[in-house]
């Protein structure tokens, strides 16, 4: 696991697995029927899984192209490449990230916290709906929206890489201020 110091751009990526990682192989074959498929291979060391507790997550400063106050840990995946990426970003209350859409599709898990989230091109607080732990928003590639956290909050967002944001209003962007 690594921790992302920049999700735009280059990418410099720090920190290393944690002590309590865990690798989890496939267990013992079952003979298979004389129809069935061949069992599978145990699986090559460098395929296994990685299982994290929550303290082993390396937390970084967040993406130059998000506003400050944010902090973000590389789950798995390169954000500036093509291909499955998870991220967390972590967020103090009121944190806000303004009208903005990507290229890809953007699934957002709730893991702590509350978060806001609304559609359009001017961040309406009102409108937004809050979404608590354990809730789930989606935002389609190219769909203009917004989020507000409405506590301190913890969230997971699953694209397909490379991350892009691109905001509505260009002076909301802060890759753009001095």
């Amino acid at each position: 696991m690594k921790t992302v110091a920049s999700l735009i751009g280059a990418v410099a990526l720090v920190g290393g697995v944690g002590a309590s990682v865990v690798a989890l192989a496939a267990g013992p074959a079952v003979p298979a029927a004389p129809t069935a498929a061949p069992a599978a291979a145990a699986m090559p060391a460098s395929d296994m899984h990685i299982v994290l507790s929550p303290n082993d997550v390396k937390w970084g400063p967040g993406s130059p192209a998000l506003p400050p106050g944010v902090q973000m840990a590389v789950m798995t995946g390169d954000p500036a490449a093509k291909g499955f990426v998870s991220l967390r970003a972590k967020m103090p209350a009121g944190y806000k990230v303004p009208p903005h859409f990507h290229p890809t599709d953007e699934h957002v898990t709730v893991l702590s916290g509350a978060m806001a989230f609304g559609t359009g091109d001017t961040l309406d607080a009102k409108a937004a709906k809050t979404v608590k732990a354990g809730g789930y928003f989606e935002a389609k590639a190219q769909m203009h929206h917004y989020a507000i956290a409405k506590a301190a909050t913890v969230i997971q967002i699953d694209l397909e890489g490379p991350f892009e944001i691109t905001y509505i209003n260009p002076a909301d962007d802060p890759r753009k201020k001095p």
